[in-house]
């Protein structure tokens, strides 16, 4: 048995294993890739631990650990309460707030794990606070990110147009960005139609709520209940401030800023924030970082390169592109978007070279099967989404992000097919 065949068998063990049983998939992954990477493989530690995702790491311990603070300071409290005067109470309107913000981060140059970092915290807080769907909100926040992913000055549709350039293929940036923002726009509208209402955060369980203690029924609402900003409060807005001036205009790691703006908090408030660590997504981070080492051991062993060259020999062209769209979207689910679709344009250049496919279509159909998975909790998007969650059961939540995002991979490579690759062919 081949290493390629060895790892995929693998990695089907460890989710089955993980699926029957109360074991976190993270401890199984890492685990599998000493076991087959050292005996299947030969990669020395250092090639494993190489894998780590350190950035993804240092990302969510400082983002969650920054809005633990200031969810037991009260920030988070005069955040809603802004955001529903925003809207007038119309709470129903948050999740579309987020989504626009999202999208605008994006559009101007922000990565989108950096747009999700910000707004995922608040949005879930929001959920929590007035009993919106989790999941439609955390996914409506991804969604928002991506639809703005594409456009000729974000970091994603800079990439895409890059390397198309290189070729003599001709591919439209608005395009690309319009295909990619109606996508997400339709995606978003069809979760807010099917998930607004079904159960809130503090429904889905109450044994979870009780346990927490920020999460007392409190009927007043957040606006009601505040009379003014401490100083406390005002240095965490400044913080926060800080935190997205430096992600988004100097580009900097926004995990070590979210680090630097907790510690200082927590100097300032010594009392009130001992137990500020114990609201950092501890179980998520296993599990992603297990999950993304296992993943880096399949790139090195070329296993996910080997999937794009079947899927690229198949024979007729709409077929191959059809497989080419589910084999990033399922990949992607566990990988980085950015390097899936650094790996898969090359591949499909040859194939709309010789033939009549659409260029345009097929490129932002790749890109959009691509994103649109990351969703999952293995992935940065998905993670954080996944650690903020406020009042749930976290088993049933993260069964919940897993069902969605499978829908995601299930029918969200057809669509894009059907509507950017299929229809433009038979035109």
């Amino acid at each position: 048995m081949s290493a390629e065949v060895i790892s995929i068998v693998a990695l089907f063990v460890m989710f089955l294993v993980g699926t029957l049983l109360p074991i976190n998939i993270g401890i199984l992954a890492f685990v599998a890739t000493f076991v087959v990477g050292t005996s299947a493989l030969g990669m020395t530690e250092d090639e494993i631990f190489a894998g780590f995702p350190v950035n993804l790491f240092v990302t969510i311990v400082g983002v969650t650990y920054l809005f633990s603070i200031a969810r037991r300071n009260g920030t988070i409290d005069l955040l809603v309460a802004a955001g529903v005067r925003l809207v007038r109470g119309k709470v129903a309107l948050i999740p579309w707030v987020l989504f626009v913000v999202a999208a605008v981060l994006t559009a101007f140059g922000t990565f989108t794990p950096a747009a999700v970092a910000i707004l995922a915290p608040i949005g879930m807080n929001f959920a929590y606070r007035y009993t919106l769907n989790p999941l439609m909100m955390g996914m409506m926040v991804i969604s928002g990110a991506h639809a703005g992913a594409f456009s000729p000055i974000a970091v994603s549709g800079a990439l895409v147009l890059d390397m198309v350039e290189g070729t003599s293929l001709s591919v439209s940036a608005p395009t690309l960005f319009f295909a990619s923002f109606g996508f997400n726009l339709l995606l978003s509208v069809l979760t807010f139609a099917l998930l607004r209402h079904r159960t809130g955060g503090r429904a889905l369980v109450a044994a979870d709520v009780s346990t927490d203690e920020d999460a007392a029924a409190d009927p007043e609402p957040a606006e009601d209940r505040l009379t003014g900003v401490t100083w406390r409060q005002a240095l965490t807005l400044c913080a926060l401030v800080v935190l997205v001036v430096g992600a988004l205009v100097f580009d900097l790691q926004i995990g070590f800023l979210a680090l630097a703006a907790g510690a200082v908090l927590a100097l300032v408030d010594m009392k009130n924030q001992e137990k500020a660590v114990e609201g950092i997504g501890w179980s998520t981070i296993l599990l992603v970082a297990g999950m993304m080492t296992y993943v880096a051991m399949l790139e090195h062993a070329g296993t996910i390169e080997l999937i794009s060259e079947h899927a690229a020999n198949v024979g007729a062209p709409l077929i191959v592109a059809l497989l080419l769209c589910f084999t990033v979207a399922v990949t992607s689910a566990f990988a980085s978007s950015t390097a899936i679709l650094t790996a898969i344009i090359p591949i499909a250049v040859p194939l709309l070279l010789s033939s009549h496919l659409s260029p345009a279509g097929l490129i932002a159909a790749l890109a959009i099967s691509t994103t649109i998975v990351d969703t999952s909790p293995f992935s940065t998007n998905g993670a954080l989404v996944l650690s903020n969650a406020r009042g749930v059961d976290r088993e049933r939540f993260y069964r919940q992000v897993i069902g969605y995002t499978f829908g995601i991979v299930g029918l969200g490579p057809v669509l894009a097919w059907s509507t950017l690759v299929l229809v433009p062919w038979t035109l």
